[in-house]
């Protein structure tokens, strides 16, 4: 199986690359500073990055594309006087518009192996479980479900299932060191996840361990 995983060079994406590749997976990882063997430079939040790391890529077949790039600025930001626009337009040009932008560029790659798609949310994107706070984060979370649950119905045709996740609260720089449980933990529970994606349960929201995640 080849792999490509977006953000793969810390955290669940680190976790998730080490797991595949130790299994005799071909993986090829992406981040912004990192180019030559398994990894390719990508920006997701900038299209020309997105077109670059496609004409890499060339015309091999991807198996899984892991969309796991994302950022988290508005942590424990003030209502009153936070979030301000230019946060905005950064976080989700990451979180939402560069998992789309990814998910287009691949398309060939994808389809040559009726592939699947994986795109690692979080809860904190759920529109049922609403506790406040953290109101960019949210809603660019939010948005990447809803494009999930919508690229498994044009997808479909093309025979690519595309699964929506969250990876737990994991002990990663954007989790905190008082996380519940560690990016390999996540990792391996992700990875059982992508094996038992298929067309049937394609457009799911589900949790790393299998539980199926309010939208």
């Amino acid at each position: 199986m080849t792999a490509l995983i977006t953000g793969a060079n810390r955290g669940v994406g680190r976790a998730l690359f080490d797991a595949l590749q130790a299994r005799g997976d071909t993986v090829i990882g992406t981040h912004r500073g990192l180019t030559g063997g398994d990894w390719i430079a990508l920006d997701v939040a900038d299209p020309a990055s997105v077109r670059a790391m496609a004409d890499t890529v060339g015309d091999r077949p991807i198996d899984l594309l892991v969309c796991n790039a994302g950022v988290f600025e508005d942590r424990d930001m003030a209502l009153d006087d936070g979030y301000p626009a230019d946060m905005w337009a950064r976080e989700f040009a990451v979180n939402t518009t560069g998992v789309f932008l990814t998910v287009q560029a691949l398309l060939p790659n994808l389809r040559a192996a009726r592939g699947k798609v994986a795109i690692v949310s979080s809860q904190l994107g759920s529109q049922t479980i609403a506790s406040g706070g953290s109101y960019i984060y949210r809603a660019s979370k939010a948005a990447a479900v809803n494009i999930g649950r919508n690229l498994a119905v044009d997808l479909r045709d093309d025979g690519i299932a595309v699964g929506i996740y969250h990876p737990g609260w994991v002990q990663t720089d954007m989790g905190g060191a008082t996380a519940a449980i560690t990016p390999t933990t996540s990792a391996a529970g992700l990875i059982d996840r992508f094996a038992s994606l298929t067309l049937d349960n394609s457009g799911t929201f589900e949790t790393y361990d299998g539980q199926t995640h309010p939208l």
